[in-house]
């Protein structure tokens, strides 16, 4: 990719990420107030039998209700999250390293809006957790956005994908090129150095038969 191509490249997939970010609050924020309308606390409603139910719970813990009793501290690790996603997103050139990043940073940021916005008061508001599954805790879109983001966290690096676009293999065979010809230049000096030792020795060898000669 060319400079040019990078420049050009640099905002678009910055772009894609804030949108899958603000397009991962929405949702999650819609969803939430929908849960808050039209379920009640404690109720269990089949959505495809006992395999995906509604349910309303109010979570002062971390992602699926770990942590309760420590609110403000996932709040502060929340936000950090959050900035250090925006910060690590203007190196990001590959669409796909957009869609994960930008999936990460909108389910923090989902459950962050509740954590602020939300009773009991900022910084210990109660997430708003509803979907159910069989042997799992109960949660919410902006959890699955952070699971998905992590699985293809996972993905892309099993693949060797980096952030700008490139490849981990191609990386390892530009430093192995790159060390070859050191590796050649360094072979003919010492090639150069015996021939010029063997030419020394020559010399050397010569100078008693002269002498015998004469």
């Amino acid at each position: 990719m060319t400079t040019t191509e990078e420049a050009a490249g640099r905002p678009r997939r910055y772009l894609l990420l804030m949108g899958v970010a603000l397009g991962a609050i929405v949702a999650d924020f819609l969803t939430k107030e929908w849960a808050l309308a039209a379920l009640t606390h404690g109720e269990f409603v089949d959505v495809i039998g006992e395999f995906l139910q509604f349910t309303l719970v109010f979570n002062t813990g971390a992602a699926f209700s770990l942590g309760t009793g420590y609110t403000w501290v996932f709040t502060v690790i929340s936000t950090i999250v959050v900035l250090a996603i925006g910060y690590m997103g203007r190196r990001v050139r590959n669409p796909w390293w957009g869609v994960t990043l930008g999936l990460m940073m909108g389910g923090a940021a989902g459950n962050l809006v509740d954590r602020f916005f939300r009773p009991p008061g900022p910084f210990e508001g109660a997430v708003v957790d509803f979907l159910s599954v069989p042997n799992w805790p109960v949660f919410n879109i902006a959890d699955s956005c952070v699971v998905v983001g992590a699985v293809l966290v996972v993905v892309l690096t099993f693949k060797g994908i980096n952030l700008d676009g490139t490849l981990a293999s191609d990386e390892s065979r530009d430093t192995t090129a790159t060390a070859r010809p050191e590796q050649a230049d360094d072979r003919n000096d010492d090639t150069g150095e015996q021939a010029g030792t063997d030419a020394e020795r020559g010399e050397s060898g010569n100078e008693p038969g002269e002498g015998r000669g004469q």
